[in-house]
């Protein structure tokens, strides 16, 4: 029962990292990534559609998104729906085309997004530190059952703030990758 209890520990700090994984290659870091408009919802006949599901998003140059809507009459849509998102985007429609121009980052502009990146890994780390404490409320619980014994509870918890440590740990390094990479000119 207690390596379930691990396991699960183990399972839910790796999907904290996979989620801020995620929410990170959002950032804009100077370079186009079509992964900026995945939060981006198009109102399609009603109905909030991710850009990635109605269009082809490719990046021809370092510093260009295009966007090749599949239906016709919808470019307009999608247009809309870039401007709302306040991404900052300025999308340029050329028939079932958009071109999305990414203007050069300020210092000040990249130190937001740096600060943005921090935030990202500090609501990771809340939530891993969330976990732990499910474990350890867990763990307490096998050991005021009798289903273990106090010292394999006692091993279980120092292994579970291991996980965490190292989880912890791994947050910082991919927050501080992405700090690099947008700071870097």
């Amino acid at each position: 029962m207690l390596d379930e209890i691990l396991a699960e520990l183990k399972t839910s700090t790796a999907k904290a990292h996979e989620a801020l994984k995620r929410e990170l290659s959002r950032l804009r870091t100077g370079r186009a990534n079509p992964s900026m408009l995945d939060g981006v919802r198009v109102d399609y006949y009603g109905t909030p559609t991710p850009i990635a599901s109605m269009a082809t998003i490719s990046v021809p140059e370092p510093r260009l998104l295009q966007i090749k809507v599949w239906e016709r009459g919808q470019s307009k849509a999608v247009d809309k729906a870039i401007r709302e998102a306040d991404l900052g985007l300025n999308p340029q429609v050329d028939g079932d085309i958009l071109r999305i121009p990414l203007p050069p980052l300020t210092e000040e502009r990249r130190r937001e997004i740096a600060k943005g990146a921090r935030k990202h890994g500090e609501e990771s780390k809340i939530a891993i530190r969330h976990n732990r404490k499910d474990a350890k409320d867990m763990i307490d619980q096998l050991v005021a059952d009798g289903d273990c014994s106090e010292d394999e509870g006692d091993a279980a918890w120092k292994r579970a703030e291991e996980l965490v440590s190292a989880a912890v740990k791994t947050v910082d390094e991919i927050v501080a990758q992405k700090e690099k990479d947008i700071m870097t000119v």
